[in-house]
């Protein structure tokens, strides 16, 4: 069986004296999409910055395509092949196009070049206002140009926290099909959620529950275990 592109094992983790991980590990394949699933608190967002390597794992490994960067800098990870899609996702001070020009400041200028038209494609609400504002869009529109920015940087694997945060259903509908469009392709996505939604999108789904994993498996066999409800309203 093939190693995974990404994988975290005994992850140990918290701020402070308080710990909030406790020997968490997911994996995500090649081409794969991955939806990590739990409620507010359940760890999501603090295992996500360990794998970007924002928080320190006091205990556990993280993996890149078999090579271990647990102990590596953010943006080596980054030039590796991880890109980070936060909650908020955009530098609102900034436009559109500066948003994107962060997103791929280690990539060379020709290739950023040709990439942001290539982006501009997939999002065409943002190719005619490219010097407008971040902080001017819609909420809907920050999270294409978040997905945008995080994509210029070529990422093997597209982390994003949250996506749905601050959305109405109909562009959380939107932002799952412009997702769907990288599906199966060459890039693999790890998504963690608390809207159910998302998991059209997974060939795979972890869930977190009080810091722990709970359950990892296909979406069927999600559906058809108790794991749903217990990383909700711990229930047994």
């Amino acid at each position: 069986m093939a190693e995974p592109l990404l994988s975290a094992s005994g992850i140990e983790t918290g701020y402070g004296k308080v710990q909030v991980l406790w020997g968490a590990g997911i994996e995500v394949a090649e081409r794969q999409s991955v939806v990590l699933l739990g409620a507010n608190g359940a760890g999501k967002t603090t295992l996500l910055k360990v794998l970007l390597g924002l928080l320190p794992a006091w205990g556990g490994t993280v993996r890149l395509a078999g090579e271990d960067i647990t102990a590596l800098r953010t943006d080596h990870r980054v030039r590796r092949g991880l890109s980070y899609m936060s909650e908020i996702g955009v530098f609102t001070g900034l436009s559109i196009a500066e948003n994107i020009r962060i997103g791929g400041q280690f990539v060379d200028s020709a290739t950023l070049r040709r990439r942001t038209e290539e982006l501009f494609e997939i999002f065409p609400d943002l190719a005619g206002r490219r010097s407008t504002l971040a902080g001017a869009l819609s909420g809907g529109q920050r999270k294409m140009l978040g997905i945008a920015k995080a994509l210029a940087a070529g990422p093997r694997v597209l982390v994003m926290d949250e996506p749905s945060a601050g959305l109405s259903p109909l562009f959380v509908s939107q932002v799952i099909a412009v997702l769907g469009k990288f599906r199966g392709t060459g890039l693999s996505l790890l998504i963690a959620e608390q809207n159910v939604a998302f998991l059209d999108l997974a060939d795979r789904v972890f869930t977190l529950e009080g810091g722990r994993v709970g359950f990892s498996g296909t979406v069927e066999e999600l559906n058809a275990d108790d794991a749903l409800h217990r990383a909700y309203f711990g229930l047994a």
